[in-house]
């Protein structure tokens, strides 16, 4: 793979089940491009360390008064310096390579688990860690690969150079074939505190880059309630303890590099003194104690990738760990010690269609009628809500929505998606013109103009139009700004509504869908989505009386369970816990309430009777 064929057609399925089963699952996945570094790298090695031959060679002839000896050796160090040049950059080329085809195929997966999970993604995982996967921790795992072939390639050259110098000079040789292993092994007792102190750097970073990006979600709110200091301090003390844990980190990877030049150098006054000795004595030449000279300081050279590859290690290995448990979420496709009785169908060509079931709840909305959902609790109808489009809990101990007797939990991602479209109560707009927002994939029945109609998106357009620079007042194809920021949150509520209405699904889950408008709008709105899904199914988890009013079916849930079904104003005079969450009543007037009822249906038997 090269960059140049990036993306991958299909980057795999991963091995999630630890961190260093996930680096070695991309290894193994860039088992050519690592042979392929790891044979320039040997080139380049190998020639730096034949260096020191030649240049022995060359003393010696030089001493010997050899001129063709000379000549030799020259030609020679022509060679090595052209291979030590194609080697370096040809190992250079393939090892970026590699850590930037290992970081592509990270973040594909990552994309490939946020588009299968949808909202539900930051329900299970903080929105910061995701970012610092996608960002921070991909560069980190890239290089762990990118220093492995270098690696391998050092550690191989150090092999031949000892084996060659014992061979070469044995008296030499063995000395340094002993004490080249002690050094490389040196800083390994030091290695698990220089972890452990870069895991809480990072672990500290995390959290501060999660503090970061929800303080900028919520900068607008912030303002409002003059809470900007407040989050401002928060951020400076973390950021705090991110520079101090970096500063203690460190320190430690200083003392690693420290030790790994103090210890070579000694081999080497090591090398050199009893050379000396040697050659003064006459068992060895001259220019054989520059060979062993020069090899020994050489060797320093390839002993650096021993602390580079334990630094990447160690940084890459909580990184990866983090990748992998990200991507080790699944939608649940059968859940553990559930029977539906209807089997599912997950190669299914075409959605299914039919009334909308969920067994945990006993919820029913039937098809082609629009069916309004009230919950007490908001983070409840919210899980409620990703539930009926297929976004199963995590522990997976609920049985399966029902679309037409058909589990979604076992219908393939696409068949899902084209069943059941939820809109979250927060909607997110992504960057691009008005037009380009509205291009998403859909039945085709509805245009985007009457989309924009429904949804009330009238003031939005003239918004727009007025903002248009280059657009010659043209709103759809002024740009939106990320997240829609530019926009109040009534407009973006409003325009991601016309968004869901275009896509025209078969069932259509909508949580708050006017929870940000004034209650005109919202009358308007609630008559337009009403109009606009005559025949297609419909459910919209809200408490506003104006919605539920226009409800042909209103299904209360208490307690993750269907407390009672009938329409709004029914349910109003039958249900007083009903009433209590749509009239927003307290504790003590849902009690008074519930005991003036009792008394009249006992005066209304007493009559009777």
């Amino acid at each position: 793979m090269q960059i140049r064929d990036l993306p991958y057609s299909d980057p795999g399925e991963p091995d999630v089940r630890s961190g260093p089963r996930f680096l070695y699952w991309l290894g193994r996945n860039q088992l050519a491009g690592q042979l392929k570094s790891l044979a320039w790298g040997l080139l380049h090695q190998c020639g730096i360390a034949g260096l020191p031959l030649t240049v022995g060679l060359a003393v010696q002839a030089a001493v010997d008064r050899s001129g063709s000896r000379l000549a030799v050796a020259g030609a020679l160090n022509v060679l090595l310096g052209v291979a030590i040049a194609l080697g370096d950059t040809m190992l250079h080329r393939t090892a970026v390579t590699n850590w930037i085809t290992a970081a592509a195929r990270v973040q594909q997966l990552l994309a490939r688990k946020t588009a299968e999970l949808g909202s539900a993604l930051t329900r299970r995982v903080a929105a910061g860690e995701v970012v610092a996967v996608s960002t921070g921790d991909v560069e980190k795992i890239g290089w762990f690969v990118e220093a492995l072939s270098r690696f391998a390639a050092a550690a191989a050259a150090l092999v031949i150079i000892c084996v060659g110098l014992v061979i070469y000079q044995p008296a030499l040789g063995v000395i340094v074939a002993i004490g080249v292993p002690v050094l490389a092994l040196a800083v390994l007792p030091l290695l698990p505190r220089a972890t452990k102190r870069a895991d809480i750097q990072r672990e500290k970073a995390g959290r501060a880059t999660e503090l970061a990006s929800d303080t900028v979600a919520g900068l607008r709110v912030l303002r409002g309630i003059g809470g900007e200091e407040l989050f401002l301090g928060r951020y400076r003390e973390a950021s705090q303890e991110v520079r101090r844990a970096a500063v203690r980190s460190a320190r430690m990877w200083s003392l690693i590099s420290a030790v790994q030049v103090l210890l070579p150098g000694l081999l080497l006054i090591t090398v050199v003194w009893y050379g000396a000795h040697l050659a003064l004595a006459g068992r060895i030449a001259v220019g054989e104690l520059v060979t062993v000279y020069s090899a020994v300081t050489l060797m320093l050279y390839p002993l650096q990738h021993f602390e580079e590859i334990a630094m990447a290690y160690s940084f890459s290995r909580p990184s990866a760990k983090r990748a992998a448990r990200v991507l080790a979420l699944r939608r649940v496709t059968d859940p553990a010690g559930t029977d539906t009785g209807v089997p599912s169908r997950p190669d299914s060509a075409t959605a299914p269609c039919g009334d909308l079931y969920d067994p945990a709840t006993g919820l029913l909305a039937p098809q082609g009628r629009l069916t309004a959902v009230v919950c007490g609790d908001p983070d409840a109808a919210g899980r409620l809500a990703a539930r009926l489009g297929g976004h199963a809990e995590e522990t997976g101990d609920l049985p399966s929505v029902l679309l037409g007797g058909v589990a979604l939990d076992g219908l393939a991602l696409d068949g899902a998606r084209s069943a059941v479209l939820v809109q979250d109560k927060d909607p997110v707009l992504l960057s691009g013109t008005l037009r380009e927002l509205l291009d998403v994939p859909s039945s085709g029945h509805i245009d985007a103009a009457d989309a924009l109609t429904a949804a009330q998106c009238g003031d939005v357009l003239e918004a727009l139009a007025q903002a248009s620079v280059d657009a010659d007042g043209d709103p759809m194809r002024t740009r939106i700004t990320e997240r829609g920021r530019s926009l109040s949150g009534g407009q973006r509520q409003r325009l991601a509504l016309a968004r869901s209405l275009v896509t025209d699904p078969e069932v259509l889950v909508l949580d708050e869908p006017t929870s940000a408008v004034d209650s005109h709008t919202e009358a308007r709105v609630a008559d337009g989505v009403k109009r606009l899904r005559t025949g297609r199914t419909t459910v919209v988890f809200t408490s506003s009386p104006l919605l539920l009013d226009l409800a042909e079916r209103v299904v209360f849930v208490h307690d993750g369970e269907v407390a009672s079904v009938g329409a709004h104003r029914e349910l109003l005079h039958s249900d007083a816990r009903y009433r209590a969450v749509v009239t927003r009543e307290n504790d003590d007037e849902v009690r008074q309430t519930t005991k003036l009822t009792s008394f009249e249906d006992l005066e209304k038997v007493e009559e009777s009777a």
